[in-house]
């Protein structure tokens, strides 16, 4: 179920950030590897959203989606949470955007959605 806060503006999510540390793609995932329900209850509530998605591996994008947020801020706030060590991005080496690798991840995904 998404969820918006229409209320909060993007930028005081990302401090006026709109760059990331690390260059993370939408189809780059990321998950929790362990999770700690102290450290969530201290987190702004997007935040909190996000890595309570994450605790099971989603893609960037996944997490734009399910949480109702923009994907640049996603972005942001998912690399915040990875400046913690509480989140993991897996990064995959592709060579190219028409990697094979990256081609059949994204029609597996397709398949599962039909």
């Amino acid at each position: 179920m998404p969820t918006s806060y229409w209320k909060v503006r993007p930028y005081v999510l990302t401090g006026g950030r709109t760059r990331t540390r690390q260059h993370l793609l939408v189809h780059t995932l990321v998950s929790v590897p362990y999770y700690d329900a102290v450290f969530a209850s201290g987190l702004l509530p997007e935040s909190r959203s996000l890595y309570e998605q994450a605790r099971k591996t989603r893609s960037v994008a996944e997490l734009s989606a399910v949480c109702g947020m923009s994907l640049g801020v996603t972005r942001v706030v998912v690399d915040d949470l990875a400046a913690t060590d509480r989140l993991q991005i897996h990064c995959d080496n592709y060579a190219s955007p028409y990697d094979y690798r990256l081609l059949e991840r994204l029609r597996d995904g397709l398949r599962q959605l039909a």
